[in-house]
């Protein structure tokens, strides 16, 4: 809420500028790094195996942090933690930037993401309580689209910077952003006292830690490891498995647990956290899957595959700005629903890839996925916190958002692991019916016929070729199932008024 001399419009809109300035540069962080480390891999003399520490440091201080940041904006104040995570983000992305070797840039990766784990969740609930209930839904749109387009758009500026710039710029890049952010928040948004907290559940935190770490690391591991066939991935899971059951039974039975009991008898919330996890790691996924499909198979340079996937960040803004009136008029829940039948559409599109299609399709397809997600996300936003009261917004944007970043992290090593297994399986069967009896082989390839080894080499790397093309589309059609499948879960959903407060007028039929 804005102080009562702040608490005009304008205070209100330059607060929630300084807001998701914020939400912006954490968002964009979580990916923009990603096509820089081959340049941060020869720059800081690492090894393959290594250079992958600089993501998953960041992502294990993100997980580490997030849990903890409802608890402490209740005792610290929301604006001074805010201040704070915007203050100790940049400059440590200044330190990342100017890191001479693997150790430090790790160290600094590492408390880049605690500094920022605050950010998007403290974003989205002073928002929520700084905008009467009728504009809530286009407020929100903004937030989301932000929220949603930026990590979509992370490895064009990404690659952008690398490439005109130096790689180092990808950090330096947040302090122009992060400055403005600060000054905006500084002056616009009300401070609130702190010293609210229950007593801090040491044990449910504990246990919330070694879940979340143990998944976010069993993620990022995995692929590189073989998943279950290492030693390491299996202490993941038991730590993830462990720290589940902890955190179950601690918050039925605590007096006084880590998160409020009040957020797990919320149907709406509760729903929406299964979409956001779902729904999380189905599309964040393929912005994993594409580049690697459009540089390794399509032969596209990074800042060209960073182009194709434009239209998908079009399409996002496009759907988050008309979903409120759509909503508005047909009821939210069927808005998630055209959602969602959009997305499969897309998805479908996406499995009718082939190798001799130019970007077109790559764009149409995107075009379509950013309004599918642009539409379910937008009212799912405002139906997750329709029946909460005000005083745990904090706690559940910090919960719905850690379960958001664990969504992203399962799904993009789920789907990669799909990706593997049906490439080889791919490979295996049309391997078999490559014969040097076929005369397709015995026109094409003559060098097969006195055992070349370029001619062997040529028809491997081909047949190559065609499986990863056939693995792509089989995932990219699982995905399309799945999102059908989870459509059911929005008839859970419903629009309540509670405690007597003025929601927004949601008809869900």
């Amino acid at each position: 809420m804005i102080s009562d001399q702040k608490s005009g419009k304008g205070a209100r809109v330059i607060a929630t500028g300084g807001l998701m300035l914020a939400t912006l540069m954490v968002a964009l962080d979580s990916t923009i790094a990603n096509v820089a480390l081959p340049h941060v891999q020869g720059s800081l003399s690492a090894a393959q195996d290594q250079i992958t520490w600089v993501l998953t440091s960041y992502i294990v201080g993100t997980a580490l942090m997030t849990p903890l940041s409802g608890w402490l904006s209740l005792k610290l104040g929301r604006k001074p933690l805010f201040l704070i995570s915007i203050a100790g983000f940049v400059g440590i992305s200044m330190l990342c930037g100017m890191a001479t070797s693997l150790p430090e840039m790790v160290l600094f990766r590492f408390l880049q993401g605690i500094a920022g784990a605050a950010m998007m969740p403290l974003s989205q609930a002073a928002i929520l309580d700084m905008w009467p209930p009728p504009v809530i839904p286009q407020v929100m749109a903004i937030w989301s689209a932000v929220a949603m387009v930026a990590p979509i758009m992370g490895p064009t500026l990404g690659g952008f910077l690398t490439e005109n710039l130096s790689w180092r710029w990808v950090f330096y890049i947040n302090l122009p952003v992060g400055a403005l952010s600060f000054a905006m928040t500084y002056l616009a948004l009300e401070r609130d006292r702190g010293g609210r907290e229950r007593p801090f559940d040491w044990v449910g935190f504990l246990a919330l830690v070694f879940f979340t770490g143990g998944v976010q690391l069993m993620a990022d591991r995995g692929p590189a490891l073989d998943w279950f066939d290492a030693y390491e991935i299996w202490l993941y899971a038991a730590l993830a498995a462990c720290g589940a059951y902890v955190f179950v039974v601690q918050t039925v039975t605590s007096k006084h647990p880590f998160f409020h009991l009040a957020l797990f008898r919320d149907r709406n919330y509760l729903s929406s956290v299964g979409f956001v996890v779902f729904l999380s790691g189905l599309l964040l996924s393929t912005t994993a899957l594409l580049p690697s499909f459009m540089q390794n198979l399509m032969g596209y340079s990074a800042m060209q595959s960073g182009m194709a996937m434009m239209p998908r960040g079009v399409g996002s803004l496009i759907s988050f700005t008309v979903a409120p009136f759509i909503a508005a008029r047909i009821g939210p829940r069927r808005t998630i629903m055209l959602g969602l039948v959009v997305t499969a559409v897309a998805l479908w599109r996406m499995s009718q890839f082939d190798l001799s299609m130019d970007a077109r399709p790559i764009e149409t397809a995107g075009l379509l996925l950013g309004l599918g997600q642009g539409l379910a996300f937008n009212p799912l936003t405002v139906l997750a916190f329709a029946t909460l009261g005000i005083d745990h917004r904090t706690e559940a944007a910090v919960f719905s958002n850690m379960f958001r970043t664990l969504g992203g992290s399962l799904g993009i090593a789920a789907l990669q692991a799909a990706y593997i297994q049906q490439s080889a399986t791919a490979h295996e069967r049309l391997a078999a019916g490559v014969v040097s009896a076929d005369p397709v082989i015995r026109w094409s390839m003559p060098q097969i016929l006195d055992g070349a080894i370029s001619g062997l080499e040529a028809i491997n790397g081909e047949v190559s070729r065609q499986a990863s093309m056939m693995a792509y589309d089989t995932v990219f059609a699982w995905m399309g199932v799945g999102t059908v499948l989870i459509v059911p879960l929005v008839l859970t959903m419903r629009a309540a008024r509670t405690q007597g407060e003025k929601l927004q007028e949601i008809h869900v039929e």
